[in-house]
Protein backbone atom coordinates (compact mmCIF):
# COMPACT_ATOMS: atom_id res chain seq x y z
CA UNK A 1 0.00 0.00 0.00
CA UNK A 2 1.45 3.61 -0.88
CA UNK A 3 2.37 5.13 1.94
CA UNK A 4 1.56 9.10 1.93
CA UNK A 5 2.77 12.38 3.96
CA UNK A 6 0.75 15.37 4.38
CA UNK A 7 1.96 18.70 6.00
CA UNK A 8 -0.03 20.36 9.09
CA UNK A 9 1.30 23.48 10.68
CA UNK A 10 4.24 23.72 8.42
CA UNK A 11 5.23 20.32 9.64
CA UNK A 12 5.42 17.17 7.45
CA UNK A 13 3.21 14.08 9.12
CA UNK A 14 2.52 10.74 7.95
CA UNK A 15 3.07 7.90 6.84
CA UNK A 16 -0.60 7.52 6.39
CA UNK A 17 -2.31 5.25 3.71
CA UNK A 18 -4.86 6.09 1.00
CA UNK A 19 -7.83 5.36 3.33
CA UNK A 20 -6.08 7.84 6.75
CA UNK A 21 -6.20 10.74 3.72
CA UNK A 22 -9.51 9.99 3.09
CA UNK A 23 -11.05 10.00 6.85
CA UNK A 24 -8.35 12.76 7.61
CA UNK A 25 -10.45 14.82 4.89
CA UNK A 26 -13.84 14.10 6.67
CA UNK A 27 -12.45 14.69 10.11
CA UNK A 28 -11.40 18.51 7.98
CA UNK A 29 -7.96 17.72 9.02
CA UNK A 30 -6.86 17.79 5.84
CA UNK A 31 -8.75 20.26 3.06
CA UNK A 32 -8.63 20.62 -0.61
CA UNK A 33 -5.05 22.64 -0.24
CA UNK A 34 -3.21 20.39 1.87
CA UNK A 35 0.07 19.69 0.39
CA UNK A 36 0.18 16.00 -0.10
CA UNK A 37 3.51 13.26 -1.44
CA UNK A 38 4.05 9.89 -1.96
CA UNK A 39 6.59 7.87 -3.43
CA UNK A 40 7.26 8.61 -7.28
CA UNK A 41 5.67 12.22 -7.24
CA UNK A 42 7.88 15.04 -8.66
CA UNK A 43 6.78 17.13 -5.42
CA UNK A 44 4.24 18.10 -3.11
CA UNK A 45 1.08 18.20 -4.75
CA UNK A 46 -2.30 20.41 -3.22
CA UNK A 47 -5.29 17.35 -2.66
CA UNK A 48 -7.48 19.12 -5.22
CA UNK A 49 -4.78 18.42 -7.63
CA UNK A 50 -4.90 14.90 -6.78
CA UNK A 51 -7.57 13.17 -9.01
CA UNK A 52 -6.30 9.99 -6.69
CA UNK A 53 -8.76 11.39 -4.08
CA UNK A 54 -11.93 12.56 -6.24
CA UNK A 55 -14.73 10.53 -5.26
CA UNK A 56 -18.36 10.69 -6.95
CA UNK A 57 -19.78 8.68 -4.23
CA UNK A 58 -18.64 7.61 -0.39
CA UNK A 59 -16.30 4.24 -2.04
CA UNK A 60 -17.21 4.54 -6.11
CA UNK A 61 -14.27 6.45 -8.07
CA UNK A 62 -15.81 8.54 -10.74
CA UNK A 63 -16.86 6.79 -14.07
CA UNK A 64 -15.02 8.33 -16.93
CA UNK A 65 -17.31 9.09 -20.37
CA UNK A 66 -15.67 6.71 -22.37
CA UNK A 67 -17.91 4.04 -20.99
CA UNK A 68 -14.69 1.19 -19.58
CA UNK A 69 -12.19 2.55 -17.37
CA UNK A 70 -8.87 1.33 -16.13
CA UNK A 71 -8.72 -0.65 -12.79
CA UNK A 72 -8.21 1.16 -9.95
CA UNK A 73 -4.46 0.14 -8.51
CA UNK A 74 -2.29 1.51 -5.76
CA UNK A 75 1.66 1.77 -6.27
CA UNK A 76 4.76 2.36 -4.57
CA UNK A 77 8.14 2.88 -6.39
CA UNK A 78 11.28 2.38 -4.59
CA UNK A 79 15.29 2.51 -5.31
CA UNK A 80 16.79 5.85 -6.21
CA UNK A 81 19.25 4.99 -9.53
CA UNK A 82 17.82 1.39 -10.24
CA UNK A 83 14.04 1.89 -9.62
CA UNK A 84 10.98 -0.85 -9.21
CA UNK A 85 7.26 -0.28 -9.00
CA UNK A 86 5.18 -2.74 -6.25
CA UNK A 87 2.08 -2.81 -7.81
CA UNK A 88 -0.91 -3.32 -5.00
CA UNK A 89 -3.93 -5.32 -6.49
CA UNK A 90 -7.84 -6.09 -4.90
CA UNK A 91 -9.37 -9.46 -5.82
CA UNK A 92 -9.97 -9.32 -9.47
CA UNK A 93 -8.06 -6.31 -10.40
CA UNK A 94 -4.84 -6.60 -13.11
CA UNK A 95 -1.86 -4.60 -14.27
CA UNK A 96 -0.38 -5.26 -17.39
CA UNK A 97 3.88 -5.22 -18.44
CA UNK A 98 5.86 -5.27 -20.59
CA UNK A 99 7.56 -8.96 -21.47
CA UNK A 100 10.01 -9.68 -19.45
CA UNK A 101 9.89 -6.60 -16.50
CA UNK A 102 8.47 -8.64 -13.63
CA UNK A 103 10.32 -8.45 -10.77
CA UNK A 104 8.50 -10.53 -7.98
CA UNK A 105 4.61 -11.37 -7.55
CA UNK A 106 3.07 -12.58 -4.07
CA UNK A 107 1.18 -16.08 -4.02
CA UNK A 108 -2.51 -15.15 -5.39
CA UNK A 109 -1.24 -13.06 -8.45
CA UNK A 110 -1.81 -15.57 -11.71
CA UNK A 111 0.24 -14.67 -15.00
CA UNK A 112 -1.10 -14.60 -18.41
CA UNK A 113 0.20 -13.95 -21.85
CA UNK A 114 -2.01 -12.17 -24.28
CA UNK A 115 -1.99 -11.33 -28.01
CA UNK A 116 -1.85 -7.33 -28.10
CA UNK A 117 -1.59 -4.74 -25.47
CA UNK A 118 -3.91 -6.43 -22.48
CA UNK A 119 -6.58 -3.48 -22.81
CA UNK A 120 -10.07 -3.50 -22.66
CA UNK A 121 -10.50 -2.75 -26.66
CA UNK A 122 -8.05 -5.55 -28.31
CA UNK A 123 -8.74 -7.73 -25.38
CA UNK A 124 -12.81 -7.72 -25.60
CA UNK A 125 -12.79 -7.51 -29.25
CA UNK A 126 -12.56 -9.94 -31.83
CA UNK A 127 -9.48 -11.30 -33.72
CA UNK A 128 -9.00 -8.25 -35.76
CA UNK A 129 -9.20 -6.18 -32.81
CA UNK A 130 -6.88 -8.21 -31.30
CA UNK A 131 -4.73 -8.15 -34.39
CA UNK A 132 -4.68 -4.70 -34.92
CA UNK A 133 -3.88 -3.65 -31.37
CA UNK A 134 -0.32 -6.54 -31.51
CA UNK A 135 0.12 -4.82 -35.16
CA UNK A 136 0.65 -1.47 -33.09
CA UNK A 137 3.19 -3.02 -30.80
CA UNK A 138 5.15 -4.52 -33.36
CA UNK A 139 5.41 -1.23 -35.22
CA UNK A 140 6.74 0.49 -32.27
CA UNK A 141 9.28 -1.92 -31.71
CA UNK A 142 7.94 -3.98 -28.94
CA UNK A 143 6.75 -7.32 -28.46
CA UNK A 144 3.50 -8.70 -30.34
CA UNK A 145 2.38 -9.99 -26.61
CA UNK A 146 1.60 -8.39 -23.35
CA UNK A 147 2.02 -9.59 -19.80
CA UNK A 148 -1.23 -9.76 -17.68
CA UNK A 149 -0.91 -10.06 -13.93
CA UNK A 150 -4.35 -10.26 -12.11
CA UNK A 151 -5.74 -11.03 -8.39
CA UNK A 152 -6.99 -14.21 -8.53
CA UNK A 153 -7.85 -14.68 -5.15
CA UNK A 154 -11.40 -14.04 -2.99
CA UNK A 155 -9.92 -11.19 -0.51
CA UNK A 156 -7.12 -9.55 1.17
CA UNK A 157 -4.28 -7.59 -1.44
CA UNK A 158 -1.98 -8.91 -3.82
CA UNK A 159 1.18 -7.54 -4.93
CA UNK A 160 3.52 -7.33 -8.32
CA UNK A 161 6.32 -5.65 -9.10
CA UNK A 162 8.12 -4.35 -12.18
CA UNK A 163 11.73 -3.55 -12.73
CA UNK A 164 13.26 -0.88 -14.75
CA UNK A 165 15.77 -1.80 -17.66
CA UNK A 166 18.03 0.19 -16.49
CA UNK A 167 19.61 3.12 -14.41
CA UNK A 168 16.99 5.73 -14.56
CA UNK A 169 13.53 6.88 -12.85
CA UNK A 170 10.32 5.01 -13.14
CA UNK A 171 7.35 7.84 -14.07
CA UNK A 172 3.98 7.11 -12.33
CA UNK A 173 1.33 9.10 -14.76
CA UNK A 174 -2.38 9.37 -13.95
CA UNK A 175 -4.07 9.66 -17.38
CA UNK A 176 -6.98 10.56 -16.42
CA UNK A 177 -5.42 13.65 -14.55
CA UNK A 178 -3.86 14.49 -17.68
CA UNK A 179 -6.95 14.22 -20.09
CA UNK A 180 -6.51 10.59 -20.96
CA UNK A 181 -3.82 10.57 -23.60
CA UNK A 182 0.32 10.17 -22.99
CA UNK A 183 2.77 10.74 -25.79
CA UNK A 184 5.95 9.02 -24.82
CA UNK A 185 9.07 8.02 -26.92
CA UNK A 186 8.83 3.87 -27.68
CA UNK A 187 10.85 2.27 -25.43
CA UNK A 188 9.40 4.03 -22.73
CA UNK A 189 6.15 2.40 -21.36
CA UNK A 190 7.09 -0.37 -17.97
CA UNK A 191 3.42 -1.17 -16.95
CA UNK A 192 -0.01 0.19 -16.45
CA UNK A 193 -3.12 -0.87 -14.81
CA UNK A 194 -5.66 -3.11 -16.97
CA UNK A 195 -7.73 -0.82 -19.13
CA UNK A 196 -5.12 1.22 -20.34
CA UNK A 197 -4.13 1.22 -24.17
CA UNK A 198 -1.10 1.17 -25.89
CA UNK A 199 -0.78 2.78 -29.11
CA UNK A 200 0.74 4.43 -31.82
CA UNK A 201 1.40 8.18 -32.34
CA UNK A 202 2.87 9.28 -36.24
CA UNK A 203 4.45 12.00 -36.80
CA UNK A 204 2.84 14.25 -39.10
CA UNK A 205 5.55 16.47 -40.27
CA UNK A 206 8.53 14.37 -42.03
CA UNK A 207 11.27 17.16 -40.76
CA UNK A 208 10.34 15.69 -37.31
CA UNK A 209 10.36 12.22 -38.00
CA UNK A 210 14.08 11.69 -40.30
CA UNK A 211 15.62 14.00 -37.44
CA UNK A 212 13.38 14.18 -34.18
CA UNK A 213 15.37 11.09 -32.48
CA UNK A 214 12.45 9.41 -31.83
CA UNK A 215 11.76 8.63 -35.59
CA UNK A 216 7.63 9.02 -37.24
CA UNK A 217 6.44 6.65 -34.72
CA UNK A 218 5.77 6.93 -31.01
CA UNK A 219 4.07 5.23 -28.40
CA UNK A 220 0.61 6.65 -27.71
CA UNK A 221 -0.90 5.25 -23.87
CA UNK A 222 -4.98 6.28 -23.57
CA UNK A 223 -7.58 5.22 -20.77
CA UNK A 224 -8.26 6.52 -17.56
CA UNK A 225 -5.75 4.41 -15.29
CA UNK A 226 -2.42 4.86 -13.60
CA UNK A 227 0.60 3.97 -16.21
CA UNK A 228 4.64 3.79 -15.43
CA UNK A 229 7.20 4.96 -17.46
CA UNK A 230 10.75 4.67 -17.60
CA UNK A 231 13.43 7.13 -18.35
CA UNK A 232 17.48 7.08 -17.74
CA UNK A 233 19.31 9.52 -15.49
CA UNK A 234 17.22 11.82 -13.96
CA UNK A 235 13.72 13.40 -14.77
CA UNK A 236 12.67 16.94 -15.12
CA UNK A 237 8.90 18.21 -15.75
CA UNK A 238 8.32 21.58 -17.49
CA UNK A 239 4.94 22.92 -17.86
CA UNK A 240 4.56 24.88 -20.89
CA UNK A 241 2.53 27.92 -21.21
CA UNK A 242 0.86 28.91 -24.51
CA UNK A 243 3.02 29.93 -26.98
CA UNK A 244 6.16 28.87 -24.71
CA UNK A 245 8.91 27.17 -26.42
CA UNK A 246 11.69 25.01 -24.79
CA UNK A 247 14.63 23.20 -27.40
CA UNK A 248 15.82 20.06 -26.01
CA UNK A 249 18.33 17.81 -27.22
CA UNK A 250 16.46 15.13 -29.20
CA UNK A 251 16.86 12.18 -27.46
CA UNK A 252 16.34 13.60 -24.11
CA UNK A 253 12.55 13.86 -25.00
CA UNK A 254 10.61 11.29 -23.05
CA UNK A 255 6.76 12.18 -23.05
CA UNK A 256 4.44 14.95 -23.73
CA UNK A 257 0.77 15.26 -23.34
CA UNK A 258 -1.00 16.03 -27.23
CA UNK A 259 -1.46 19.72 -26.21
CA UNK A 260 2.41 20.95 -27.33
CA UNK A 261 3.11 20.75 -30.54
CA UNK A 262 6.08 19.14 -31.51
CA UNK A 263 9.07 20.79 -34.23
CA UNK A 264 12.98 20.14 -34.98
CA UNK A 265 15.14 23.35 -35.30
CA UNK A 266 18.57 23.56 -36.95
CA UNK A 267 21.07 24.40 -34.41
CA UNK A 268 22.35 27.41 -35.79
CA UNK A 269 25.80 27.00 -38.02
CA UNK A 270 26.96 24.33 -39.63
CA UNK A 271 30.85 24.70 -37.09
CA UNK A 272 28.46 24.38 -33.93
CA UNK A 273 26.55 21.24 -35.74
CA UNK A 274 29.93 19.23 -36.55
CA UNK A 275 31.93 20.25 -33.55
CA UNK A 276 29.38 20.95 -30.72
CA UNK A 277 28.49 17.69 -30.51
CA UNK A 278 24.81 17.97 -30.23
CA UNK A 279 24.04 16.98 -33.60
CA UNK A 280 22.43 19.57 -36.52
CA UNK A 281 18.89 19.51 -34.76
CA UNK A 282 16.89 20.63 -31.68
CA UNK A 283 13.84 19.11 -30.87
CA UNK A 284 11.66 22.52 -30.41
CA UNK A 285 8.39 21.98 -27.82
CA UNK A 286 5.69 24.93 -27.95
CA UNK A 287 3.22 24.67 -25.12
CA UNK A 288 0.48 24.94 -24.08
CA UNK A 289 1.24 21.31 -21.48
CA UNK A 290 3.20 19.35 -19.59
CA UNK A 291 6.30 17.90 -21.00
CA UNK A 292 8.79 15.26 -18.89
CA UNK A 293 12.88 15.18 -19.80
CA UNK A 294 15.68 13.17 -19.38
CA UNK A 295 19.06 13.58 -18.53
CA UNK A 296 20.58 10.61 -20.19
CA UNK A 297 18.87 8.79 -22.94
CA UNK A 298 19.88 5.36 -23.59
CA UNK A 299 21.13 6.04 -26.83
CA UNK A 300 23.77 8.55 -25.37
CA UNK A 301 24.78 5.69 -22.83
CA UNK A 302 24.88 3.03 -25.36
CA UNK A 303 27.80 5.19 -27.33
CA UNK A 304 29.48 5.67 -24.32
CA UNK A 305 30.09 1.97 -23.33
CA UNK A 306 30.49 1.16 -27.23
CA UNK A 307 33.03 3.92 -27.98
CA UNK A 308 34.93 2.58 -24.66
CA UNK A 309 35.13 -1.23 -25.84
CA UNK A 310 38.53 -2.30 -26.44
CA UNK A 311 37.03 -4.16 -29.62
CA UNK A 312 36.00 -1.08 -30.89
CA UNK A 313 39.24 0.37 -30.31
CA UNK A 314 38.88 1.55 -26.66
CA UNK A 315 41.39 2.60 -23.78
CA UNK A 316 40.78 1.67 -20.17
CA UNK A 317 41.52 5.56 -19.15
CA UNK A 318 42.60 5.70 -15.56
CA UNK A 319 44.23 2.67 -14.88
CA UNK A 320 47.25 3.46 -14.83
CA UNK A 321 49.20 0.76 -13.56
CA UNK A 322 51.22 -1.69 -15.74
CA UNK A 323 49.46 -4.38 -14.14
CA UNK A 324 46.33 -3.63 -16.24
CA UNK A 325 48.43 -4.04 -19.49
CA UNK A 326 49.85 -7.18 -18.10
CA UNK A 327 46.88 -8.65 -17.28
CA UNK A 328 45.44 -8.24 -20.77
CA UNK A 329 48.54 -10.01 -21.69
CA UNK A 330 47.82 -13.10 -19.07
CA UNK A 331 43.90 -13.18 -20.47
CA UNK A 332 45.13 -13.19 -23.90
CA UNK A 333 43.60 -10.02 -25.01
Amino acid sequence: MSSWYYVKNNEKQGPVSKEEIKNLTEQGAITDDTLLYTAGMSGWKAKRELNLFSQAGPDLPPVPSGGQSAHEIDYQVFGEEMQFVEIELDPGESAVAEAGSMMYMTQNVKMSTVFGDGSHKSSGGGFMDKLLGAGKRLITGESLFTTVFTHTGSSGKERVAFGAPYAGKIIPVDLKSIGGTLICQKDAFLAAAKGVSIGIHFQKKIGVGLFGGEGFIMQKLEGDGWTFVHAGGNIVEKELQAGETLRVDTGCLVALKPSVSYDIEFVGDVKSAIFGGEGFFFATLRGPGHVWLQSLPLSRLAGRIYSAAPQTGGTRKGEGSVLGVLGDFVDGD
